[in-house]
């Protein structure tokens, strides 16, 4: 799984996870992905997908098939260290 970051931990504050499978699939264009993310308080995260016969860039116009993707995103609040005296 292709990870952004790598400080989150193992139990982190909120997980999603979905999986897809599909016996055919084609693709007329070519998809922009992007997982972003933001709002208060900071945090750590990471995000990555798993991939069956399906390549991390796909064709226009190619069929893949009996591909699945399984998506992972964790995310947990950054723990700020208190200022040194």
């Amino acid at each position: 799984m292709a990870k952004e970051r790598s400080n989150v931990s193992a139990t982190p504050d909120i997980e999603i996870s979905a999986s897809a499978k599909t016996h055919r699939l084609r693709f007329e264009r070519v998809p922009e992905t992007e997982v972003e993310f933001w709002g208060n308080p900071e945090r750590e995260s990471v995000s990555g997908t798993e991939r069956e016969n399906l390549p991390e860039s796909v064709e226009r116009g190619v069929t893949y098939r009996d591909a699945g993707v399984r998506l992972r995103i964790a995310s947990e609040v950054a723990r700020k260290e208190p200022p040194r005296d």
